[in-house]
């Protein structure tokens, strides 16, 4: 269960202003890597928190319905909310790795307080045009809490979207797989072939 354990580190030494950064989408076949950069009230790490905040955890832990509740709380009383995507072209050209970094990079620079410390979910952070502290946290959506909120913001922006595809690019069934490679998804993919936002620099054949 992520925890408030690695911000009251920071707090201890007086940074007040930690952004957690996660994204959604990066094994997904099609559509864009979403991230999200959070910023909780410090606050938040005491015991006068609200109720609510002790259910944040990795977003895929979590079912759709309380993934939908906890971003909207999260959204209302987080200090500062940043998003970024990159896009499929984006994706084909540099790689699902830089495109994801990207993404992140896209996320932090629109947050509305600048962070003091960036806590990333990840192995590596070479977030190059980020001047700011960064440090990556293997597994960090599942053990630090402002990192496991950006995962829920961010999974929940980017399900949705694809639902809001579905409507409109029908056929491979994004509405229940979200763009990963389900059975289903791959047998839609072998009767209709790729759609423009399919990622052709992956594997979209089994």
């Amino acid at each position: 269960m992520a925890s408030f354990k690695i911000e009251k580190s920071f707090l201890k030494k007086g940074i007040v202003h930690i952004a957690g950064v996660d994204e959604a989408g990066r094994g997904a076949l099609f559509g864009p890597v979403v991230a999200a950069a959070i910023i909780l009230p410090p606050d938040f790490y005491g015991p006068s928190r609200p109720p609510w905040i002790e259910e944040i955890d990795d977003s895929k832990s979590l079912t759709p319905r309380k993934r939908e509740r906890l971003k909207e709380l999260i959204v209302k009383h987080a200090l500062a909310v940043g998003l970024g995507a990159a896009s499929v072209r984006e994706i084909e050209k540099l790689n699902v790795h830089k495109a994801t970094l990207l993404a992140m990079t896209r996320a932090i620079s629109r947050l509305s307080i600048v962070p003091e410390i960036v806590l990333i979910d990840g192995l590596t952070c070479p977030l190059e045009e980020i001047f700011l502290p960064q440090i990556a946290i293997k597994g960090g959506d599942k053990l630090c809490k402002s990192i496991a909120a950006a995962s829920i913001v961010a999974k929940v922006i980017r399900d949705n979207l694809m639902i809001k595809i579905d409507r409109i690019c029908q056929g491979y069934n994004l509405c229940d797989n979200k763009g990963y490679g389900t059975k289903a998804h791959y047998e839609a993919l072998k009767k209709l072939g790729p759609a423009p936002l399919h990622r052709r620099n992956f594997k979209l054949s089994i």
